[in-house]
């Protein structure tokens, strides 16, 4: 598929760059290479792919350049946006149909086609008024549900998450950096109620094991795997090496780049 005509854009409300993902998410790569994770699987994306990210999960992304060059298109889903959609048109729904952040469509002209008619609406500053915007979603939300028409009972779907067992859950997503607000949420609990149980559960509080589980990892990526300090810090949810490398060293009074030498 060509895409020398696609530029990276945006449509739909703004959402905050984080793991969190509140709103469903339409992700089309156009140049590059991305490798997604949801707690669960590892998902990647070349150049041409396309998928919906799910609401109130979490994920996270590592891209790479394609000739120097990464191109993306993101389509918001919004809740509000989705009634008014749904008001429109007669669509049943019903338990959903998938588990996963990821979900991935069969491969059609339908999409590539209209991510190349986005091209004579583009603005100035790469992003689409908003007089066309909802337009485009719409049209593109028909074509997702005409390729997979059980995506209703994902996208209709507006209850909250429920309660869940939270060893098993945060022992699958102590990676991801979001508040402890968050992790309540999905869990499907108050943040009194979560942090109550959680020291039940575990005899720590949230912060600290998060930060000790995190740590435990590294120390063994570094030294059974043989990564380097600075392949591992990020994908445990440390945002700053110098940090991560301080936590690293008090905890096993050794800096993680001198992992494997007397160790």
């Amino acid at each position: 598929m060509a895409t020398a005509d696609i530029k990276s854009c945006y449509i739909g409300p703004e959402i905050s760059d984080e793991q969190f993902i509140p709103e469903h998410i339409f992700f089309f790569l156009a140049k590059g290479f991305v490798e997604g994770y949801d707690g669960h699987n590892k998902y990647s994306l070349h150049s041409g792919d396309y998928c919906l990210l799910r609401k109130n999960n979490l994920a996270r992304y590592a891209k790479q350049k394609e000739n120097d060059q990464f191109e993306k298109v993101v389509v918001v889903f919004d809740e509000p946006f989705l009634k008014d959609f749904q008001s429109k048109h007669a669509f049943n729904t019903g338990p959903s149909y998938t588990e996963g952040t990821f979900v991935f469509f069969e491969k059609s002209d339908l999409v590539p086609n209209f991510i190349l008619s986005l091209a004579s609406y583009y603005q100035k500053d790469g992003k689409i008024a908003k007089s066309f915007s909802d337009v485009k979603r719409e049209e593109l939300l028909l074509i997702l549900l005409q390729l997979d028409p059980g995506l209703a009972n994902v996208l209709f779907d507006f209850s909250t998450p429920q309660k869940i067992d939270l060893k098993a859950f945060m022992l699958q997503h102590y990676r991801f950096n979001v508040s402890l607000d968050r992790l309540a949420f999905l869990t499907g609990r108050s943040l009194s109620t979560f942090k109550r149980e959680f020291k039940q559960l575990f005899k720590d509080t949230p912060s600290h094991w998060i930060q000790q589980m995190r740590l435990q990892e590294a120390f063994f990526q570094i030294r059974q795997k043989k990564r380097k300090p600075t392949e591992v810090y990020l994908d445990l949810g440390f945002e700053d090496l110098s940090h991560f490398s301080f936590a690293f060293k008090k905890k096993f009074g050794v800096a993680p780049s001198k992992v494997g030498i007397n160790h």
